[in-house]
């Protein structure tokens, strides 16, 4: 059979704007974007929109190239309550809020008791058992069972939740310096994940030092603030212990863990043939290392700063070697986060009003308790979970019962200092048009439900734990990067609103796949004639 006749990338081009000027019918056809042999979903853990304008005068990696060709989105956001690693992944390939999803927080992710690690490894049983619906590995794999997949994290729920339940090749990291997988995917480790655990990965980092990449004038934040990490290690350089297994643990405080990642995804794209064609296979990275920074030295810090200039280079790193591997124009990448982070609440300046605080209501519970007992209910009736009161409605005597026992717990909850608002859900889901907060918690879980009371904290309160957090829906937890580059996007800036419910239908529309049920994102303006590999 003779190949088909393929002009130069110039001459292809100007054939192409003739045609569109004589009003040809060759021009649809022409403009049609050739269907992607590898989409390759790229999430760093926790990196705000903003870190693209902060620090991007300093990229010289795969976020410049990223940001000068690809279509960038910049008022993106998960449209949900609680932004949560496990709640923001599933949200990427599925086109679905969390209250459709089955995975609504962390705590109701992935871990499994019935799905433990495979080949002995460090760590909880996880598995996407809670997860709900399918996702765009679903959907191309009912069009085509050849379909190949990879989803690879330093987490689990960052490797499990962005494909699915589907049985495929996903892998996490074990703390004693191995990629793994749990029973739910397959009962051992294939050759080629052996292989890549057999090198040392961490061994070659322990004792090794993270330092500044640049020089110390490039880097306006201070170094010394105490308050980070605990009161430990705060300043550069941060050393990592000699001991291996030790080691293994205190990478992922570190850049170190990410480039380990960027390996073993490497790995496993030459390993498994992902993109070598005729199908669209996909490849899901999420890198981790931003996150936990983040939780340790707030989203402020120097080392911040460092670890985004680290993740440039590392994506660099990763796009230079994928297209030696495979042909760039075969590629659509998408680049995104599962939510944001806010500041260290006690380093607000003042003119944040109110000021933040660390705030529980588990003071609360006692008095609650106490007044169900009063009022001849069980005092198990209820269960608080942060920022959530669950009842069991079968408890009390009456409906107007258990209203007036919520509207009592209410009231006292809203004389907490840094408690923002209190609302009963079900009252809430009447005001989702004209209140932000309320359409993000109306997203966030079905109804009906047991769900009574949600909490909404002052702007950069936080519910305590870690130096730095996330979890609500102000701006700076839900307002993350998505760029599209690459096979079929036409490059540009676009300023509206978008959530990223909206990544997974915008590419099953550029691969031309069927979407597989009712989702709630729809495609974004992305796709046309040309075909840009972000250079």
């Amino acid at each position: 059979m003779p190949r088909p006749l393929a002009w130069p990338a110039p001459v292809a081009a100007l054939l192409l704007a003739v045609l569109v000027a004589i009003g040809s019918p060759l021009a649809s056809l022409a403009a049609q974007p050739s269907r992607p042999r590898l989409v390759v979903l790229l999430t760093v853990d926790q990196f705000r929109e903003d870190y693209l304008a902060r620090f991007g005068h300093q990229f010289t990696g795969g976020l410049a190239r990223l940001l000068n060709g690809g279509a960038r989105f910049s008022n993106a956001h998960h449209d949900h309550a609680i932004t949560e690693t496990a709640p923001g992944h599933a949200t990427l390939l599925s086109g679905r809020f969390p209250r459709s999803t089955g995975i609504m927080m962390n705590s109701i992710g992935v871990e499994d008791d019935d799905a433990p690690l495979v080949e002995g490894g460090y760590g909880p049983g996880a598995s996407p058992r809670r997860f709900q619906g399918s996702t765009l590995v679903d959907w191309l794999l009912d069009a085509d069972r050849n379909t190949r997949v990879l989803s690879v994290s330093m987490k689990d729920r960052g490797a499990i939740l962005p494909v699915g339940r589907a049985r495929t090749n996903v892998y996490w990291y074990s703390i004693d310096g191995r990629f793994l997988t749990s029973r739910y995917y397959r009962r051992d480790l294939p050759a080629w994940v052996r292989d890549f655990n057999a090198r040392g990965n961490v061994a070659r980092y322990a004792g090794r030092t993270w330092d500044l990449l640049l020089p110390d004038s490039a880097y306006r934040e201070r170094d010394s603030v105490s308050i980070e990490m605990g009161g430990r290690h705060f300043t550069f350089p941060h050393r990592l212990t000699d001991d291996v297994m030790d080691a293994g643990s205190d990478i992922r405080i570190t850049p170190f863990i990410d480039d380990i990642t960027v390996d073993f995804a490497l790995e496993g794209v030459e390993a498994l043939g992902l993109g070598r064609g005729p199908t669209t296979d996909v490849l899901a990275v999420s890198l981790s290392a931003t996150d936990v920074i983040g939780h340790n030295y707030g989203p402020d810090s120097r080392e911040i700063h460092d670890q985004v200039l680290r993740v440039d280079r590392s994506i660099g790193r990763f796009l230079d070697s994928l297209y030696t591997l495979r042909d760039s124009a075969s590629i659509t990448v998408v680049f995104t986060s599962d939510h944001g982070v806010g500041s260290i609440p006690e380093l607000a300046p003042d003119s944040v009003q109110p000021f933040p605080r660390r705030v529980s209501l588990r003071p609360l519970l006692r008095e609650l308790r106490s007044e169900l007992r009063a009022r001849g209910v069980d005092t198990l009736a209820v269960a608080l979970d942060v920022n959530l009161l669950l009842a069991n409605r079968n408890a009390f005597r009456t409906d107007a019962q258990r209203d007036q026992i919520m509207e009592w717990f209410a009231a006292r909850a809203r004389t907490v200092p840094g408690v923002a608002r209190v609302d009963r859900f079900s009252t809430m889901l009447r005001d989702t048009v004209s209140s932000e907060v309320a359409r993000r918690w109306a997203h966030q879980f079905p109804w009906p439900s047991n769900l009574e009371l949600v909490f909404t904290l002052d702007q950069l309160s936080t519910w305590g734990g870690n130096i730095a957090s996330h979890g609500s829906p102000w701006p700076y937890d839900s307002q993350v990067p998505i760029i599209f580059a690459g096979a079929g996007i036409v490059p540009g800036q676009h300023s509206q609103f978008v959530r990223t419910v909206d990544i997974a239908p915008t590419l099953a529309h550029l691969i031309g796949v069927r979407v597989g049920e009712r989702i709630d994102g729809v495609p974004l303006p992305v796709s046309g004639a040309r075909v840009n590999a972000p250079q």
